[in-house]
């Protein structure tokens, strides 16, 4: 059975979509149904009903992409990684991440890339944007805190970030002498990542509070921004360490002590499966994997 079919089977398996599949794997259309009519042939059923828009996966399509899982995936990542170590990666890299996490800890990672002769071009952007740069094929690589559930797209745990409640040390202070930490938090100004305030809700929940129909006085998708105006004397918020870390040693910022425990943030690495067949994006998967699931 041929690997090139297969590949385009688990394309428009993916995709639902012959002109999706032709896209994604450079082929014309009438090459893609050769692929799939060919396919069929050889396992002896339909794998897919034409619809006005798109194609349908039958029961024995469904089976077949069941057998074959991530296999395929794997073993073309394998291929192209080896083909990177003997090839020149060299080219352009479309990244897009949050920009906090871009700036203060993918440009650490960038040096082997740079050294490599890739060319990066940084974009930011909060989950739905990365989302949809990846799928419309504006970006190679995404990072997100967000966990990934669309399958049209695979990912892998990057890094665990620590997080922790942070103020001003004045503002920690008078928190922790009225005795009712709850009570006290809602008091003073919430600064947030979004309306929703994901990251401070987590950490409320994890120490068993209430957060009492807080409002953010100040929002921003750039937790750098949040981090300034808490360095100001102004409100209170949760944030990974890694953005705090320094201030905290310099008592600009303190801790506020976490009644049960510290919660944390998990980025992950986000790609289109059919990316990696491109040495130079493989090569910058696996860097990236490998400096930050390693880094201290």
């Amino acid at each position: 059975m041929s690997l090139i079919r297969l590949r385009t089977f688990v394309e428009v398996y993916r995709q639902h979509s012959i002109s999706g599949a032709s896209r994604a794997l450079n082929l014309t259309q009438p090459a893609v149904s050769q692929h799939i009519a060919g396919l069929e042939v050889a396992v002896g059923r339909r794998l897919f009903e034409r619809q006005a828009n798109g194609v349908t996966p039958t029961s024995a399509a469904d089976d077949l992409a069941a057998d074959l899982g991530d296999k395929l995936d794997e073993a073309e990542a394998a291929l192209a990684s080896a083909r990177a170590r003997s090839m020149d990666v060299a080219g352009t890299l479309h990244i897009i991440g949050h920009a906090d996490f871009m700036a203060e800890v993918v440009s650490e990672q960038l040096l082997p890339l740079l050294e490599a002769g890739v060319r990066v071009h940084m974009h930011t952007g909060d989950g739905d944007l990365i989302k949809q740069m990846l799928l419309e094929g504006h970006c190679d690589l995404g990072i997100t805190a967000h966990p990934v559930t669309d399958k049209r797209l695979k990912s892998d745990l990057l890094k665990s970030a620590a997080l922790q409640a942070v103020a001003a040390p004045a503002i920690v202070e008078r928190l922790l002498q009225t005795g009712d930490l709850p009570q006290a938090l809602a008091q003073e100004p919430m600064l947030a990542y979004d309306l929703e305030f994901p990251l401070i809700d987590h950490w409320l929940k994890k120490n068993r509070m209430e957060d009492k129909g807080l409002v953010p006085a100040v929002v921003s998708q750039d937790l750098r921004a949040l981090r300034r105006v808490l360095t100001s004397g102004f409100g209170w918020t949760v944030m990974p360490v890694y953005l705090c870390q320094d201030l905290l040693d310099k008592g600009e910022l303190a801790i506020i002590p976490p009644p049960v425990g510290t919660t944390q943030l998990d980025y992950y690495l986000v790609w289109v499966p059919g990316a990696l067949r491109q040495p130079r994006l493989a090569h910058a998967r696996q860097t990236f994997l490998w400096r930050l699931q390693h880094a201290e």
